[in-house]
């Protein structure tokens, strides 16, 4: 990016404002691309724990942190600077939601039950449907409440899922 930036000023200083502009919209891709790899990421590890949530039939305290903390992450980072518009739309998740539960199956196989499962037998073993409706309601909150009611609304939404009820109760 430091030279993009050079590029830049020395586009505006010879006055070539067409590679100025072009440089402008490089820099903006690139932060983009930058915000969307991160939501990636915390996506991916939201997924991770639901999917042991999902196999393992129970919450831990762990776990919800994760989730919790993953949805509040992505909440932040997907805001755009305006605070009114979004790099991801609600209704626009799904290709990302399909290639980070494919990522997250493989990675989540080293941690359910210790390991047991390889990924080939952990990823049928996974209700994708199931899985992916509940990371879209938990992102669909993300839109419809703040950052400060957000994590109690979370909190809530997860003693809905299997050994949620136990986990609220510090029965985990």
């Amino acid at each position: 990016m430091t030279q993009e930036l050079a590029d830049l000023r020395m586009s505006i200083l010879e006055g070539r404002y067409a590679d100025a502009l072009a440089i402008v919209d490089d820099l903006e891709s690139m932060g983009r691309k930058g915000i969307i790899r991160n939501i990636k990421s915390f996506l991916i590890r939201m997924l991770i724990h639901l999917i042991k949530n999902q196999i393992e039939l129970r919450m831990t305290n762990s776990w919800a942190a994760s989730i919790r903390d993953s949805v509040i992450e992505i909440q932040e980072l997907n805001l755009q600077d305006n605070q009114t518009s979004y790099y991801i739309k609600a209704e626009d998740w799904q290709s990302l939601l399909e290639e980070c539960l494919a990522r997250a199956i493989s990675t989540a196989s080293v941690e359910v039950r210790e390991g047991y499962y390889t990924p080939f037998q952990l990823k049928n073993m996974v209700a994708a449907p199931q899985t992916m409706q509940i990371t879209q309601e938990l992102l669909n909150l993300t839109y419809q409440h703040s950052a400060i009611d957000l994590p109690d609304i979370i909190n809530e939404y997860l003693t809905q899922l299997p050994g949620g009820a136990d986990w609220k109760s510090g029965h985990s």
